[in-house]
């Protein structure tokens, strides 16, 4: 039995960047959540977005399965980066992160700002983004698994996010 190479490469400034614009270019992504009722897995789409001093954030009601998950637990993970318009979609990069949800507070100073660069990036959102049960939520980014297309895997840390 021979030991099979690891797929996974070191990683490099290219890595990173294409990490960091995948998660500035996410409008939108798919979340993971520990459901506190089964203990189980449950994957939703969001929509993403920085804030105004960037980072990444989401918008969510409070009366939704994964908003009450977030609060039980705030471990989650995203998936962002979309296939391209041709093509194997597994060919598209994307990048798995994993990461902490923390509720903003209403009171946060930084409310007013993530509240009008949420509205530039996604202005239908005007509708319900001041109804009471909706609230940002900021990823802190720990880590991420990051497939840049066949052959070009990489793991990042924090620092490598940012």
């Amino acid at each position: 039995m021979t030991d099979s190479p690891d797929p996974i490469r070191p990683t490099d400034d290219e890595a990173r960047a294409l990490a960091r614009s995948l998660i500035a270019a996410a409008r939108f992504g798919a979340l993971g959540v520990i459901d506190p009722a089964t203990g189980f897995p449950a994957v939703t789409r969001v929509a993403l977005g920085p804030g105004p001093a960037g980072g990444l954030f989401t918008l969510v009601s409070g009366l939704s399965a994964h908003s009450r998950a977030l609060r039980t637990d705030p471990r989650v993970s995203l998936l962002v980066g979309e296939p391209g318009p041709k093509g194997d979609p597994l060919t598209h990069p994307r990048l798995s992160l994993q990461a902490e949800a923390l509720p903003l507070p209403p009171d946060d100073p930084r409310r007013a700002g993530t509240r009008a660069r949420w509205l530039a990036d996604h202005p239908k959102s005007k509708l319900y983004i001041d109804l009471p049960d909706f609230f940002f939520v900021e990823f802190r980014l720990i880590a991420g698994a990051l497939n840049g297309g066949f052959g070009r895997a990489f793991r990042l840390d924090a620092a490598d996010l940012t």
